[in-house]
């Protein structure tokens, strides 16, 4: 099964990062989070990538043209305009970038690689969020439900004070977050069968809007609960916790060896 990751994102709340490179290509531990993700599913054997590119497409054109020689220890003899390379930890992946536009909306962007996916399944997730997930459990999951569409529920804490008001807008109650004040959301980790670009028209498209809706009402979407680690790469602090964690070695979703 192919691989879908949607990089294509401006990221303009890590402003100081996002203006030299996409957000997917912002580095974690001297990587970009975009190589954590795709190391997740080849932990499984998934290694088959279709990255959705759009604002600063070529930098990551430039990072997989260049994969080889960034992953291993190299000779440039300049003298004789030669390169030899020494000891390669490449991994076996085949990545096709498809530069879906800049503006282009998240379906729409989905909508622009139909031809890279075929009659097939395909997995489809967001490019700045690591999860501790075991792919083919969801897999599992997304067939015996038989949708199709699965997306991974993730349970997000509620981080602030929680205030109970009345319609004058008069605080009737205040108290601290407790460990019941959480939501779950789409924590990306999809699954998709090749049905759902029906529910795709064009750049405009918002994925998580008209054809999630759609999708929902129609009773063609579940949702796998994870209930492990999962985090985004939303905010400068967000880019530091997971900066953190992998620094010193506690980085939940590096399951491959």
């Amino acid at each position: 099964m192919k691989v879908v990751i949607l990089a294509g994102g401006l990221g303009t709340r890590i402003s100081e990062e996002s203006h030299l490179k996409p957000k997917p290509m912002i580095e974690i531990g001297g990587k970009p989070i975009l190589w954590h993700i795709m190391k997740i599913y080849s932990k499984y054997g998934f290694n088959e990538f279709i990255i959705c590119a759009g604002y600063k497409q070529d930098v990551i054109k430039a990072y997989f043209a260049n994969f080889y020689t960034y992953n291993s220890d190299v000779t440039f003899d300049l003298s004789n305009n030669t390169v030899q390379v020494h000891t390669s930890h490449v991994d076996p992946w085949k990545v096709t970038i498809v530069d879906t536009g800049y503006d282009t909306m998240t379906g729409g962007r989905v909508k622009r690689i139909e031809k890279y996916i075929g009659d097939e399944p395909f997995f489809l997730t967001y490019g700045d969020a690591v999860a501790d997930i075991n792919i083919p459990e969801l897999l599992k999951f997304h067939q015996e439900t038989g949708k199709i569409a699965t997306l991974t529920a993730v349970n997000i804490a509620q981080m602030k004070g929680v205030l109970n008001l009345n319609d004058d807008g008069i605080v009737e109650s205040f108290r601290e977050k407790e460990d019941e004040d959480s939501t779950l959301i789409n924590g990306g980790f999809m699954v998709m069968n090749p049905e759902v670009f029906r529910y795709l028209k064009d750049d405009t498209t918002v994925f998580e809007k008209e054809p999630m809706q759609r999708l929902s009402a129609e009773g063609e979407m579940s949702a796998y609960r994870h209930e492990g680690f999962w985090q985004c790469m939303d905010t400068q602090r967000e880019m530091k916790k997971l900066e953190e964690l992998w620094e010193t070695g506690r980085a939940p979703w590096k399951i491959w060896e």
